[in-house]
């Protein structure tokens, strides 16, 4: 039976759909988002309990995560109109601007403390500013919360992925320079440090460019489409496209397909914004069960005993930055009382983006280590030090180190994420307590 699921993913994403109902609504039941009981399926099918979802399948089923992504960035972008951002205020700016610079100083600095290595301190704060935004949306859709602070949760969980990435561009280069100046010091740093600021730069600008010229288009294939019907065939079309060229060209699918929801919302009338997102409610569920679902298989139940000090430090270090952060932010921003309350419990979840960053920590810190001439001077900084742990001079001792903490950190953050997402907009008047 088990060699059928692993040859025939399909059958697997039948059965995911119709327990995975049943068990959203038992969530629901227990008044937890549906999306936790989607990702307590994952991880029951997956490696760490039956093993139906294993590397291959999970391989092959990497496009439904990427198409649901599409859609929960289209839908962030239609959701930040100007007009309703200049309702709430400069307080989003600055709310985004604090939260995720906030987390990467707490981070960076206990980190330090605790490894007193600047390079690893640096990585770790580079990525706790990244967020999951498809948990937040889920919560919000499945609730049909309204108000300002569901505006302004859209808002900062759309921008503050692409200001993730900036902020790791420039820590990682500095952490590679502060590593390889500590191993061997020579001019060779410095260059390092401006490459490695040009791949981050090119990717936000390169994505937003994509995704406004992809929205223009868009606009003008829409704007005479009477069905719904219709509508949604184009809609989808676009996303796939974004998310396609995206791929291509190594852009952030969330930032292109969310700008191109953002051309949408702030180039066209209200009655088209409306025929276009509103059949969208009707297919995303469907995403929302397959995408937590495939989330919670990645989830290696395995990896929770690993997290040490570091990542104990890592999740109350993060929460007290976004919090702090977002509620410093919106104070400065003059935002109103409750979305200075309770903005900052919305926007903890943390995954996929994460995940992606420490495998790039952990690829090319491994490359690092491949040098030759690194490679000497890892074993003569042992030799000459050995009493100091590897992860405070070894790129693949960081590299390991990074990759675990982040997987396992996300367990505790897409299970804490949604659940606190709900209680922010429950406490905020937003969600509808017949909901």
């Amino acid at each position: 039976m088990q060699e059928l699921f692993r040859t025939e993913p399909l059958l697997l994403v039948g059965i995911v759909l119709v327990i995975g109902y049943f068990l959203g609504r038992a969530a629901r039941l227990a008044r937890l988002p549906s999306l936790i009981g989607f990702m307590v399926l994952g991880v029951l099918l997956g490696p760490s309990l039956l093993g139906l979802f294993h590397e291959g399948n999970l391989a092959s089923l990497s496009f439904i995560t990427e198409i649901a992504l599409g859609f929960v960035a289209f839908s962030i972008g239609s959701e930040l109109s100007m007009r309703s951002l200049k309702e709430i205020g400069g307080g989003v700016a600055a709310i985004i601007l604090a939260e995720s610079f906030g987390a990467f100083l707490i981070v960076m600095t206990v980190v330090f403390f605790i490894t007193r290595s600047w390079p690893v301190a640096l990585l770790f704060g580079a990525i706790a500013p990244a967020s999951a935004p498809a948990g937040t949306v889920a919560v919000i859709q499945e609730y049909r919360a309204k108000g300002t602070l569901t505006k302004a949760l859209y808002a900062v969980v759309g921008f503050d992925d692409g200001l993730a990435i900036l902020i790791f561009g420039f820590a990682a280069a500095l952490a590679k320079m502060l590593l390889v100046g500590q191993l061997i010091t020579d001019g060779s740093a410095a260059v390092g440090f401006l490459e490695g600021m040009r791949e981050p730069s090119l990717e936000i600008v390169g994505s937003l460019v994509l995704g406004t010229v992809l929205g223009f288009v868009y606009c003008l294939l829409v704007r005479n489409l009477k069905t719904a019907r219709d509508t949604l065939i184009m809609t989808f079309g676009v996303v796939l496209v974004g998310v396609g060229l995206s791929a291509h060209f190594g852009l952030s699918l969330i930032l292109t397909n969310m700008a191109v929801g953002f051309v949408l919302v702030n180039t066209r009338r209200e009655a088209l914004v409306h025929r276009v997102t509103e059949p969208l409610r009707d297919i995303m569920p469907l995403l929302f069960i397959l995408f937590f679902c495939i989330a919670g298989a990645h989830l290696k139940i395995s990896e929770l005993p690993k997290l040490g000090v570091i990542g104990i430090a890592y999740v109350l270090a993060r929460s007290a930055g976004l919090i702090g952060g977002s509620r410093l932010g919106a104070r400065l921003g003059k935002a109103e009382l409750k979305i200075r309350k309770w903005v900052g419990l919305g926007i903890l979840s943390q995954a996929g983006v994460a995940i992606g960053l420490s495998l790039i920590v952990q690829q090319e810190f491994g490359a690092l280590a491949a040098e030759p001439r690194i490679a000497h001077a890892i074993a003569s900084f042992a030799d000459a030090h050995p009493g100091v742990a590897p992860i405070v001079y070894s790129p693949l001792a960081i590299g390991a180190a990074i990759i675990t903490v982040i997987t396992a950190t996300s367990i505790i953050f897409e299970i804490i994420g949604p659940i606190l997402t709900k209680v922010a907009l429950t406490k905020a008047g937003e969600i509808d307590q017949a909901d």
